[in-house]
């Protein structure tokens, strides 16, 4: 009695193993790729050419291989499944009473910034029980795509932006918290997109445009 015999469908094609790079991505990874290259124009690596260029090419990707290669050269950012790079470089904490470019930090006080102050690519707010008011229509931009990093506790804020500016604040974890956006969400195709995410703990976000620019949008002028 002859050894088992393999069987073969006439026709049938033979499938080897799949590599990370072949798997097929879904829309909520393209997506989180989306998010890191605004990320990348916010931190000064990309201009925004090449976030569009990117961005057209991350949207057609299949596989994780093609949705990779647009992030190939950005240090700390991949999806899930490429080799690990090396890891990007975290901002050291502040201790209390120091200082820092980008971050504002207030206990018990109301803070404005308003007129045409220095905004940094990557802005970080850590707030307890103040109001505070970020007033970009005069503001001299270093990058159209600023970040937002939120920490605020029992604290209101306020985000002032020019009529043809965009604001996501998708990424914000809310914890008995309000958000309400009343200006687009993007895309980033104005002079100014904000990407807001963090963490509010028993406080407000808003994001509106100034009264006139309401006005005349009410109008319709």
């Amino acid at each position: 009695m002859g050894g088992p015999e393999s069987l073969s469908v006439p026709g049938a094609t033979t499938f080897g193993p799949v590599g990370d790079r072949d798997l097929r991505v879904s829309d909520a990874e393209r997506e989180h790729v989306g998010q890191l290259l605004q990320r990348a124009v916010g931190l000064g690596m990309l201009s925004l050419g090449e976030f569009t260029e990117r961005m057209d090419t991350a949207l057609a990707a299949k596989t994780r291989g093609e949705l990779n290669a647009v992030l190939v050269d950005l240090p700390g950012m991949r999806v899930a499944g490429a080799p690990q790079p090396a890891a990007m470089p975290r901002p050291r904490p502040v201790p209390p009473g120091g200082s820092t470019p980008g971050l504002i930090r207030s206990r018990l006080s109301g803070v404005h910034r308003r007129g045409p102050w220095q905004v940094p690519p990557v802005l970080h707010l850590n707030n307890l029980m103040s109001g505070v008011t970020l007033d970009f229509t005069e503001a001299v931009m270093q990058t159209q795509i600023v970040e937002i990093k939120v920490d605020d506790y029992c604290t209101g804020l306020t985000l002032l932006v020019p009529a043809a500016a965009t604001v996501d604040l998708n990424g914000l974890d809310l914890i008995g918290s309000s958000v309400n956006n009343k200006v687009r969400t993007g895309p980033p195709i104005g002079p100014l997109h904000l990407v807001v995410h963090g963490r509010v703990r028993f406080g407000s976000v808003t994001a509106k445009y100034p009264l006139m620019v309401q006005w005349r949008r009410f109008l319709g002028s």
